[in-house]
Parts: structure tokens; C-alpha cells; sequence
């Protein structure tokens, strides 16, 4: 039966960089050089708890990576090694997968190219309201065929979408008998990945298993090498600062760490994968009914932020406003913001836009004062909040009523994608690695039909977007940066802050994707 999951909001997504598509991630650098531990349990930290590990729901999808394989995998240098495929090819409108040979489930049931295809199919249905996987898919309707006397699966997508390979090829595969319930996958694990899920307790700790016979992982990777982790154990560890007081004793084995915390880390010999983020990702609720559906007030607001005091804020001193939508590192990344965001006197701004501010300080139009509910949650990052005040106070000082709200981050996201009840949110993010990543959240329907949880309408952006489709790979870069610039140009979201974080091992090393997902065969464990 289609199940309910709330889709989580693009910043909760990829909290832990959950949903990177593709971009460039690295090798943790060392010092460590002791010998590797025989067997032996990482402990690994997470800011939230996971109340769902199914894959394909918004919460599972972040850690969809230690008990379910892809097509595909990504390299640390941003390419493609094989996965469960050995080998592909794709056009705009079609790919084609053929697995490796000998790949079993976690319940000893051999893979096949039928069951790969049932997967696809049953992920990409909207009645099923997958949010983690419709995070991570084309835009744009596909088929998915199998031959299993080849082991081949064919894909044919509906119309033109320049990137299917880093879309289908990275979704997570759930084996049949996962599909066949699907609501046991929200506390088990059915799979083909290096690991299985075996202990589950209400906000942790969750315990994955290591697969001794796993050999089908990126490029060939086995689990057999010495100091690969026999568990895997995940902790919830809310606040940044406790996080790093716990590499440094040594309480945990591998964390992201960002903002002022980072400094603490340096010169302990802890390992570290440097990550490229977008701090302080913020949407305007342009739904019917709310206010921020004007445009000339959103440009307004955005006008009167002090965008440099934001970063400054969102990095801990050090922070220059972000450039684009995307983290450092993604595809078609450029340097598009100074030219296009709205840089007028706000209050000129206002004015025009039949706001007037009265003898009490207030601004209002048609009688009606100008109030704005802004939420975030400390759960997506240790500076936001103090992001949040400082925008507070900037628009209180122009004269608007601001309510500002710290939730939890599941509170945040129903209010983002249940009741709607929100002008302004300011979320983290690393941020799609493709520019077709950003697109249900800037188009489409809003919730519970699609992703757009804020009702943008931006006809320019899409427009150019259906423009962008239609070229392959990067050739349509210049489509894509004119598409996200249409949307800066109307205040439709504003990233804050280009930033960094860190992902940190104690007595570890390991490599990483885009946004900092830990490659799980790659995790070695020191003495």
C-alpha cells in the first residue's frame, strides 16, 4: 500500500550530505599509522536521529549508503565507477545497465536485472510519495525494462534529461523482498550493500553488520580488507561542539564538524575530508494567501539583508556570501548572485510596494501590518539560529512583525511540508551537485503532489529549464547558471554563505563523495 512519508526539505535531505548527486569529494588526509584493527566497531556521529532507514523515505536516504548499493557509484574525484553495473552508456532520453555477475541480497537471494527494474519502477511511482527517492531521480518520467538473460536494465525516460546516468544509475536498489513489505524496511534493511542493518532503538544507537561475503562494491571494493569495521555504529549527536570535544577524546571515530568547532580540530592528527558547503539556504512561502507571494517585497527583504554580516555569521567570522545555489564543486557552478540578486534601497523598495511605515515604527499596507513567521532548527547546522536573529532584526528595523521559530528538525520539515506555516526558512545544505537536483523545489507542484514546499512560480526559470533539458551533460551549463539566475533576480530563495565543514576520524581514515558521504568499503579502523 503507498505509504505517507513527509518529504524532508532540500536542507534536510541532505543533512549529512545524504543526497549529493555528483561534484568531487576526497581522501581523508592522516597521520595516523598505526595498524588496522581486526574486525572492531566505528562509532560514527549524526546530528538527528533516523526515524525511518527506509531508503527511499527522506529520512533512510542519508543512510541509504551502508546497506544498499547503486547502478553506479561515484569516485571521490566526482567520476563514476561501477556499482551493481559493470558497465553503462546513456543518451538524454535513454541508458542502459549491465550487472556484474554473482551479486546476492542480504537474504542470500541472487540479484537479477527484473528485480533491478522493479526497484526503479516502484521508487519513481508518486502514488508511493517517496520523498528520498524522488530527491535523487530525474525530473522527468522514465520506464525501466529488464533482460535477464543478458542482465541488462534499459531505461527510457519521456523526454530529454541531460544526466540519467547520476540520477537512476545512483538511486539505492531494494531487493524484492523489501518491496514485498515495505513497511519493515523503516527497521531493516533488504539490500545488496556492504552492510545490514541488525539493531534499531528509537534515537539511536543504530548498529549496521558487515557482509563477509560483499564483493561487488565501488570499482571491485570488498569488505575482506584489513580494517574494515565489522559494525558500524551510528550515535545521535545533536551539537557540533560536543561532537568535536568527542574526536578529541576520542568518544566517537568519525563526525562532521563545521563553524567555529572546526578550529578545536586542528593539529589533533585526526583525519579530515574537507567538504564545500552553502550555509544558511533560505525560502520564501510563496503559496497562495501568504504574503511573500509578492515579488516585490521579497526583493525588498532581500535588498535590506546585510549579506556579508550573514556569512560572517554562518561560518563563525570568516564567511563570504555564496555565489550560487550550489556548494563549490558542483556541475555548472558560477558566480552568480552579485549580479542578479536585488540591490535597491529597501525602504524606496517597500514603498513602492504600498508599504508604508506608520508613527509606531510598523510597516503595513492596506491597514494590514507586515508579519513574518521565519523558522530554522539547530538540528541543520550550530549557526543558523544566529542567522536567523541577525535577518530577524534587520527586517524588524525595517518595520515588519518577525516570529522567529527554532524547531526540531522534524518539526520543520511538517511545517514545511504539511501545514505550510512558515514565510521564511532558513535551512543548510551542501547543496545539489546538478542543476536538475534544484528543480521540483523551484517548480512543479507543491506538497503532497511534489517537492516545491515554498509555491515558487518563476516562468522565466522554467522556461530555461525545459531549454537546459534538452542538452547533454554539461553542454547546457550556460542554460542552467541563466535559469538560477532568473530565480535570484526574483528573491524566489537565498543561499547565505559560502562554507566548509570537515569530516573528521579519530583513529580512521576513509574517503568521501560530494557533500562528505563517507564511502562505506573505504572506512579503515586503527589501533
Amino acid at each position: 500500500m503507498p505509504r505517507r512519508t513527509p518529504p524532508v526539505a532540500l536542507a534536510a535531505a541532505l543533512t549529512a550530505a545524504a543526497l549529493a548527486l555528483s561534484g568531487c569529494g576526497g581522501v581523508a588526509s592522516s597521520s595516523t599509522t598505526t595498524p588496522p584493527v581486526l574486525g572492531g566497531t566505528v562509532r560514527i556521529a549524526g546530528p538527528s536521529e533516523t526515524p525511518s532507514f527506509d531508503p527511499y523515505s527522506a529520512f533512510g536516504a542519508s543512510q541509504a549508503r551502508y546497506a544498499y548499493d547503486s547502478l553506479v557509484n561515484l569516485a571521490p574525484d566526482g567520476g563514476l565507477v561501477t556499482g551493481l553495473a559493470a558497465t553503462w552508456r546513456a543518451t538524454p532520453t535513454e541508458a542502459s545497465f549491465t550487472l556484474r555477475r554473482g551479486i546476492t541480497c542480504s537474504d542470500g537471494t541472487a540479484l537479477t536485472a527484473s528485480a533491478v527494474a522493479r526497484a526503479l519502477t516502484y521508487a519513481a511511482d508518486p502514488a508511493h510519495r517517496l520523498a528520498g527517492a524522488r530527491t535523487i531521480l530525474p525530473n522527468v518520467p522514465f520506464t525501466a525494462r529488464a533482460d535477464d538473460a543478458t542482465g541488462t536494465v534499459s531505461v527510457s525516460a519521456a523526454s530529454p534529461f541531460p544526466f540519467l546516468t547520476r540520477t537512476v544509475g545512483l538511486l539505492p536498489i531494494v531487493c524484492p523482498a523489501g518491496l514485498d513489505r515495505p513497511q519493515a524496511l523503516e527497521r531493516t534493511s533488504q539490500g545488496t550493500g556492504p552492510y545490514v542493518l541488525t539493531r534499531y532503538s528509537p534515537g539511536g544507537p543504530y548498529e549496521f553488520t558487515v557482509r563477509d561475503d560483499y564483493a561487488w562494491g565501488p570499482a571491485g571494493a570488498t569488505t575482506s580488507e584489513p580494517g574494515q569495521p565489522a559494525r558500524i555504529r551510528l550515535s545521535v549527536v545533536p551539537q557540533a561542539a560536543t561532537a568535536a570535544n568527542l574526536l578529541i577524546t576520542g568518544g566517537i571515530d568519525i563526525a562532521q564538524v563545521s563553524g567555529p568547532d572546526r578550529a578545536r580540530l586542528t593539529g589533533r592528527g585526526l583525519a579530515v575530508s574537507e567538504v564545500a558547503t552553502v550555509t544558511g539556504m533560505t525560502f520564501f512561502n510563496q503559496r497562495p494567501g501568504r504574503v511573500l507571494a509578492d515579488r516585490a517585497l521579497r526583493r525588498a527583504l532581500v535588498s535590506a539583508l546585510d549579506r556579508e554580516g550573514l556569512a560572517n555569521v554562518a561560518v563563525g567570522g570568516t564567511g563570504s556570501p555564496a555565489a550560487d545555489f550550489g556548494a563549490r564543486g558542483a556541475v555548472c557552478h558560477a558566480d552568480l548572485a552579485d549580479a542578479n540578486l536585488p540591490a535597491g534601497d529597501a525602504t524606496d523598495a517597500l514603498r513602492a510596494a504600498g508599504w508604508t511605515r506608520g508613527a509606531d515604527g510598523r510597516l503595513t499596507r492596506d491597514g494590514r501590518p507586515l508579519r513574518l513567521r521565519l523558522i530554522t532548527s539547530p538540528d541543520l547546522g550550530p549557526t543558523l539560529v544566529s542567522v536567523a536573529e541577525l535577518m530577524a532584526r534587520q527586517w524588524t528595523a525595517l518595520g515588519a512583525d518577525v516570529d522567529l521559530v527554532g524547531e526540531s528538525l522534524p518539526a520543520l520539515v511538517n511545517a514545511m511540508y504539511e501545514t505550510a506555516d512558515f514565510d521564511v526558512v532558513v535551512g543548510s545544505t551542501p547543496g545539489f551537485a546538478l542543476p536538475a537536483g534544484f528543480i521540483p523545489f523551484f517548480s512543479g507542484p507543491a506538497p503532497a503532489r511534489g517537492l516545491n514546499f515554498a509555491g515558487v512560480r518563476n516562468p522565466e526559470y522554467d522556461a530555461l529549464v525545459t531549454r537546459a533539458l534538452r542538452r547533454t551533460g554539461t553542454s547546457g551549463c550556460e542554460t542552467w547558471n541563466r535559469a538560477a539566475a532568473a530565480l535570484f533576480r526574483a528573491a524566489d530563495a537565498l543561499p547565505v554563505a559560502e562554507g566548509r565543514s570537515g569530516v573528521y576520524g579519530y583513529r580512521t581514515t576513509f574517503a568521501t563523495t560530494f557533500g562528505g558521504q563517507l564511502v562505506p568499503t573505504s572506512i579503515r579502523l586503527h589501533q
